[in-house]
């Protein structure tokens, strides 16, 4: 027998932005091993992110339910009135809450740059820069302030190598154009014109592949001489990422997915280097 909050649940966690929530999580915890974390404080800034990112996916939902509602969004509770605002500004306020707390108890270091950094982009990303040509500034700093949040949460602090922000900022923007591409028309017919909609569909794809084989080649090399599979695994990248430029259909977005899985498996792969 279903419960009436199983329902509420399930809505919360499609508005939450499951999929783009789940892969920083993972990210994050697969990070936090790489690097060093015991159990308990790898579990503590995995969670720290996970409310994080919480936060930006229901706040995002709350700022975009009137467009979504307008280009008729099925795919967005808060715009189908299958979730209510009143609960979606409840589960918002709750994140930002436990996000607060939860950073902090990560170390004073390591809560300010996930605060700042990695929140406040998001946040600054839902709230209006998404709608200019800096949009890809917010995953940029967001996604190269990662790794650091988990260094800094280390029983000794120290900000994550170089190459590791840099894997990570690419990442981000990549993720930014892959992300829009479906949505370019709708996005475009109700007034959000970042960088991506103001240059057009074959340049976003071509970008969003340029950025994702970049990410790869700096996570390969990156850390000091590759091994063999590495350099195969970069090669078939580079590869991949040519045809999807020139490619048409869902082609590109199904060889940038697998490009951005590659990209996080090498960061943390390598970052045991």
């Amino acid at each position: 027998m279903s419960h009436p909050h199983d329902g509420l649940a399930s809505e919360l966690l499609r508005a939450s932005h499951p999929g783009p929530s789940a892969a920083v999580t993972l990210l994050t915890a697969g990070l936090a091993a790489t690097v060093g974390h015991s159990w308990a404080s790898g579990l503590l800034v995995t969670a720290a992110v996970l409310t994080g990112q919480l936060s930006i996916g229901w706040s995002n939902d709350l700022v975009d339910a009137d467009r979504d509602r307008l280009v008729g969004r099925q795919d967005k509770p808060a715009a189908t009135g299958s979730l209510s605002l009143r609960v979606l500004r409840a589960a918002t306020a709750a994140a930002v809450v436990a996000t607060l707390v939860l950073s902090l108890l990560c170390g004073l270091r390591s809560g300010l740059v996930h605060l700042v950094l990695l929140v406040g982009s998001g946040w600054a990303y839902n709230l209006g820069l998404k709608r200019t040509t800096l949009s890809p500034l917010p995953y940029a700093v967001a996604f190269g302030a990662l790794p650091s949040v988990v260094t800094l949460a280390l029983a000794t602090p120290r900000l994550a190598p170089l190459w590791m922000t840099v894997t990570g900022a690419l990442l981000g923007m990549a993720a930014h154009f892959l992300n829009v591409l479906p949505d370019l028309a709708d996005d475009a017919s109700t007034g959000v014109l970042g960088a991506p909609h103001r240059l057009g569909e074959a340049p976003t794809r071509v970008i969003a592949l340029t950025l994702l084989t970049a990410g790869t080649v700096v996570a390969v090399v990156g850390p000091g001489r590759p091994p063999l599979w590495a350099g195969v695994g970069a090669g078939a990248c580079v590869v991949l990422g040519v045809v999807g430029a020139w490619s048409r259909g869902r082609l590109p977005f199904v060889i940038g997915a697998t490009i951005a899985l590659v990209d996080v498996v090498m960061l943390v792969v390598r970052g045991r280097a």
